[in-house]
């Protein structure tokens, strides 16, 4: 097996890492591609995965603690960058999870470290020993900071139901309300804690604050429906193993990707990217793993 040949086995893998830590496919893919680079001058590897798993989360991490400084000056209000991922995504629920986007909001509230040791100890299944070994720390500060990630992620995950022909259901009606500016039958799909964040980068117009609640969320929504979003068409996708709605302009233009929370029939999550910049690789069908043949 050739070098690429045996990176293109791990690619997956590599990935699905990497954006879990960054939360944006961009930077994941320039993590993963400086790997591969690492990897081909690379000599005498016994274990390419533990090799490559190792490069790809230290440089995760710097990367990580690089552009959290550039989010901190973002305009208005911070999304990950959403993914196109396969309708059978969401048959492994803990993968699922892993990349949706509110667990993605809940590990961007974790520092770097904190976020690559919960995200390889709590998804990938790592030991805090082969943790240790890829961070360059001891044991028992991998201990102690997987306690406290796990912690605090588990204090502020949402309930997680990945996509399903019932959530698909609910959309519909969701999108039927919407369309007709009906307040009551948009606020009867909505549970009532919903969250509706909007993603603009200050490159075009969106909420620059998270809205709560389904009366200013379906208020919000029918005003956009009837103004900014007039004449547009929609389609549905997946996106981070969630319902999608996928807003064109009159043009055919993207305009909105709308990542949909569905919880016990009911709309619990609305996260609308509109930022160009995240737009610009929807098309591109991503391949996650989690589960791989594991090293010695």
């Amino acid at each position: 097996m050739t070098e690429l040949d045996t990176f293109a086995t791990f690619r997956p893998l590599l990935f699905t890492i990497a954006y879990e830590i960054l939360g944006c496919a961009a930077d994941a893919e320039d993590v993963v591609q400086d790997s591969y680079l690492r990897w081909r001058e690379a000599t005498d590897v016994t274990h390419p995965r533990a090799y490559l798993v190792q490069i790809v989360t230290r440089q995760s991490i710097n990367h990580l603690r690089t552009v959290r400084r550039r989010r901190e000056d973002y305009v208005g209000t911070w999304l990950p960058e959403p993914i196109r991922t396969a309708p059978d995504a969401g048959q492994d629920v803990l993968l699922a999870e892993s990349v949706s986007i509110a667990m993605l909001l809940v590990l961007e509230t974790l520092g770097p470290t904190e976020r690559a040791v919960f995200v390889l100890s709590e998804v990938f299944g790592h030991s805090h020993r082969e943790i240790a070994d890829m961070i360059g720390k001891t044991d028992t500060a991998v201990r102690q900071i997987a306690h406290r990630a796990r912690a605090h992620v588990t204090a502020r995950r949402r309930r997680f139901q990945p996509d399903s022909d019932t959530s698909r259901a609910v959309i519909g009606r969701f999108l039927r309300a919407a369309g007709t500016g009906d307040v009551s039958a948009l606020m009867a799909v909505l549970a009532p804690d919903v969250l509706q964040i909007s993603d603009g980068g200050g490159r075009v117009s969106a909420a620059r604050r998270p809205l709560l609640g389904a009366e200013p969320v379906a208020r919000f929504l029918i005003g956009l429906t009837r103004n900014a979003l007039a004449g547009a068409t929609v389609e549905f996708g997946s996106f981070n193993a969630q319902p999608t709605v996928l807003v064109r302009s009159k043009n055919g233009d993207l305009d909105t990707v709308l990542v949909v929370e569905v919880t016990d029939d009911l709309i619990t999550g609305l996260y609308a990217v509109r930022n160009p910049d995240k737009l610009q690789a929807v098309d591109v069908t991503r391949t996650l793993e989690i589960a791989a043949e594991r090293t010695p």
